[in-house]
């Protein structure tokens, strides 16, 4: 009998409502693990000054996984935005899907996918959107950096969904495919991967 009331407790106690305290508490801790981050970098450059080099190497020359850790960040700290958490609670999934094509052939370094008229593409994995354009010979492209540290472009793309930097969940609207075709290609630190082991 015990038991059950301290698991009731608990399950009321889920339940009650963000108040302004924690919400501010959450804002400042974030705040905080920001402020020891950036200093710890000051700190590592002003000890040495390769060290800057060293960085800027690590995150710029070399395809650094920006959505491997924003998937950490949330999963330890929630979101970035206070108010995200709350409000997303509030909303149901209303597009969920898995990509579905008629047929597949070879396209330059990727797949070339026949859809139907009109088509909505879904997200194929979790990741950062990174580009928004055109490229030559593909058309208007999304690029993801997905959270494996692979990174999709989606081509042949109207009406695009996301912006860039946004963090996209798998499953997700991203664009309608123009002229019910897309170009899929998936890259790893520069080379184009064989499409037949990403595709189902």
């Amino acid at each position: 009998m015990h038991e059950y009331k301290s698991v009731a407790k608990y399950l009321s106690k889920s339940k009650e409502p963000t108040t302004l305290k924690k919400l501010l508490m959450k804002i400042g801790m974030k705040i905080m693990v920001c402020i020891i981050l950036f200093l710890a970098g000051l700190i590592t450059m002003k000890i040495d000054k390769n060290n800057g080099k060293v960085i800027h190497n690590f995150f710029y020359e070399h395809n650094f996984n920006f959505a491997k850790v924003n998937q950490l960040y949330k999963k330890y700290f929630g979101s970035i935005l206070p108010f995200d958490n709350i409000t997303k609670d509030k909303t149901n999934e209303v597009f969920n899907e898995k990509i579905k094509y008629n047929a597949v052939n070879v396209y330059k370094d990727g797949a070339k996918l026949s859809v139907e008229n009109n088509y909505l593409i879904p997200i194929l994995e979790s990741g950062v959107v990174i580009f928004i354009g055109d490229k030559e010979e593909y058309g208007q492209t999304v690029i993801i950096q997905q959270v494996n540290g692979i990174d999709v472009w989606y081509c042949n793309v109207t009406n695009i969904n996301v912006n860039l930097y946004d963090y996209v969940s798998k499953g997700e609207f991203l664009a309608e495919a123009k002229n019910k075709e897309i170009y899929l290609l998936f890259q790893k630190k520069g080379a184009f991967l064989d499409y037949k082991e990403y595709l189902s």
